[in-house]
């Protein structure tokens, strides 16, 4: 159990780390209006999680104890999502865009429009589906538990990244757009995150 969820937060970390529209919202956030208004946003993106884990937990559940090997179709489905979403990022362009045109909004608001963005993106559930299963330690147990537990320490290290990022902003944002480099790399450590995750899903 420990080990599985050792892996898990490892693989949470590297996720919330590598740059996506979520912690790029919470950065651009964060250096117009301040580490708050970052941190407001970020509670509102955590907060969305808990219904797309209570959907999970209560739908996949049912899969499992009907059928394993319907269960193990959908940890080859999600390894093969992790890897198409490696294939779009390898297409896409390394340049990342940070505005300075967002619209300045109170706490409240921030923390509601990252709730309706987490809620309103179904790409998010289907990367919940794709993701969290691989991870059960015992498909003999209670799922409904597991994926509650999955989803805590999903919400817990996504916090602190996305905290850490607006608590930073300010550097990050200089070094991204001061080093050239810099998009291609992380535009490679997102398509190692996803490779990578997808080939321990299938393994497990």
């Amino acid at each position: 159990m420990f080990e599985t969820l050792i892996s898990f937060s490892l693989a949470t970390l590297a996720l919330a780390i590598s740059p996506g529209p979520d912690n790029i919202y919470v950065l651009t956030q964060s250096l117009i209006n301040g580490t708050k208004s970052g941190i407001a946003t970020t509670a509102g993106l955590i907060s969305g999680c808990i219904v797309h884990t209570s959907l999970l937990a209560f739908g996949i559940s049912a899969i499992i104890t009907t059928s394993e090997s319907l269960f193990y179709v959908i940890k080859v489905l999600g390894a093969c999502y992790l890897l198409y979403l490696a294939y779009t990022v390898y297409r896409s362009d390394h340049t990342i865009l940070i505005t300075s045109d967002a619209p300045k909004k109170s706490y409240w608001s921030l923390f509601k429009t990252g709730v309706v963005m987490n809620l309103l993106n179904p790409k998010v559930m289907i990367f919940f589906l794709a993701f969290f299963p691989g991870f059960l330690w015992d498909k003999a147990g209670n799922t409904v538990v597991q994926f509650y537990v999955l989803g805590l320490v999903f919400m817990l290290v996504s916090f602190l990244v996305f905290s850490a990022i607006a608590l930073l902003a300010g550097r990050i944002s200089n070094v991204i757009l001061e080093k050239k480099g810099i998009g291609v790399f992380l535009k490679w450590l997102q398509i190692l995150v996803f490779v990578g995750i997808a080939l321990y899903i299938i393994a497990a």
